[in-house]
């Protein structure tokens, strides 16, 4: 995936909106107010931070060398993983949907259940 199509998988989930809190060249993806992405260029390099399971943060960090820890972020829930097509599309976009659930998964009930149940 490059810039363009993880921006438009990003913002495809429910309920997401773009943000720039930190700069026009850092999206930030939110869903009610809760940031589950950040899609940014440095040094001329597309990367997503986004978030994710301890145990497999270490594991996509051990198998897929464009994985790294997250940017700028927590590292042991977020990583940085650059969009340089050694990562098969399917695979990004579960990194996205898990990020997404996470984040979605500590809303409150009501709010988690309604987005729940707009998820394919």
């Amino acid at each position: 995936m490059d810039y363009e199509e993880t921006r438009i998988y990003l913002l495809g989930k429910p309920e997401a909106i773009a943000d720039y809190p930190f700069s026009l060249n850092a999206l930030v993806p939110k869903v009610r107010g809760k940031m589950f992405a950040l899609l940014h260029q440095r040094h001329g390099i597309s990367e997503v931070n986004l978030k994710c399971d301890p145990d497999e943060a270490l594991a996509l960090r051990d198998i897929f060398p464009s994985v790294k820890p997250g940017y700028h972020m927590n590292k042991k829930h977020w990583n940085t993983v650059t969009l340089d097509g050694s990562i098969p599309s399917g695979e990004i976009q579960r990194m996205i949907d898990n990020s997404y659930y996470l984040v979605v998964m500590k809303l409150p009930k009501l709010q988690r259940l309604s987005l729940l149940a707009r998820l394919p």
